[in-house]
């Protein structure tokens, strides 16, 4: 029997908590050996999804199915092919690294040699060696996700739940969490990414859904979803008011947008060495000089503003015509 495309599929996903619809008809398909963001603002059901996904919370009507088997119908055979990293760590803080490692590969029911084995190969893994054997308690908040990140592969599964891992990390713990996130998708791992960080997304993800208001409002690449914001903007600066003034009437309709308390505009590009030159050109047969040029790119904060905004509008409207 050949393997699905899809290891995690999700169908009509709908969850309300009494009158609040959390989740209003999800669809997402996961394909193999790659990894989804899963973008929205507080509250707009992400945690509530991987919870269903993860078999930890019901839900009201819909199919999700991990690796083939039906999360309602056969729950056990999901927990065989996941593993879970939530937002706070799940280690007990009494126990040393080691030895939380080591009793989770005992609960998974591995021999005491092979959990010993494998708790050696995670915190080798993880560069949790040199602290293996201090109580977690003693660990910095990076070090307590790694392990906790550890702790959920001592099964080594094949689809990782990651529910917004590097939430209260310092930059730097987040990079080495976003490294050893990179490793286990090389490995071929599936993995399923939470994040309010939208540059998370951007670095690690190789699709990004995008839910607000209980629906899937953006599907794409990163890439993708950039290109539906806009075009690259050129902006110019100018050193006051006057040249502000100036520099608009010579680049006419090319302005986008203006903002008078930099002395800047922007300038909608759609080839960047063409259109950068050409505004360059008008400006100094005009006898104007700018004092700093940068060309803005879309970012995933744009589109997340620009959808999360329009789908606010979107509600409003519906609201307001009942």
């Amino acid at each position: 029997m050949s393997q699905s495309k899809y290891v995690i599929e999700v169908e009509g996903l709908k969850k309300a908590y009494g009158s609040n619809q959390v989740l209003k008809g999800i669809d997402f398909n996961v394909e193999r050996g790659t990894m989804l963001a899963l973008l929205g603002p507080n509250g707009a059901g992400k945690t509530t999804t991987v919870r269903i996904l993860s078999t930890l919370l019901p839900f009201d009507e819909g199919s999700v199915h991990i690796e083939g088997n039906d999360v309602r119908a056969d729950a056990d055979g999901v927990r065989s092919v996941i593993g879970l990293t939530g937002q706070s760590a799940a280690v007990d803080e009494l126990l040393t690294g080691r030895e939380n490692l080591v009793m989770m590969g005992r609960l998974y029911r591995l021999t005491p040699a092979s959990a010993k084995a494998r708790a050696e190969e995670l915190l080798e893994d993880f560069a949790l060696v040199d602290a293996a054997d201090r109580p977690a308690k003693t660990y910095s908040g990076g070090m307590r996700r790694r392990l906790d990140l550890a702790v959920s592969l001592i099964a080594t599964p094949p689809v990782i739940f990651l529910d917004e891992p590097t939430t209260g990390l310092d930059p730097r713990s987040r990079i080495a969490m976003w490294d050893i996130i990179n490793k286990l998708k090389e490995k071929g791992t599936t993995i399923l990414l939470t994040t309010q960080y939208l540059e998370e997304a951007d670095q690690l993800a190789d699709r990004i859904i995008v839910i607000d208001g209980g629906k899937v409002i953006a599907d794409g690449t990163a890439k993708e979803l950039k290109s539906k914001v806009g075009k690259d903007r050129l902006e110019l600066t100018f050193a006051d008011a006057a040249g502000l003034k100036a520099g608009a009437r010579v680049l006419g309709k090319r302005v986008a947008d203006t903002n008078d308390s930099e002395f800047s505009v922007s300038v909608v590009m759609q080839d960047i060495n063409v259109d950068t030159k050409e505004a360059l050109t008008l400006l100094s047969d005009a006898g104007l000089q700018i004092t700093a040029m940068t060309v803005h790119k879309p970012t995933l904060d744009d589109v997340f503003l620009s959808l999360t905004g329009k789908q606010k509008q979107t509600e409003e409207t519906e609201e307001e015509t009942k």
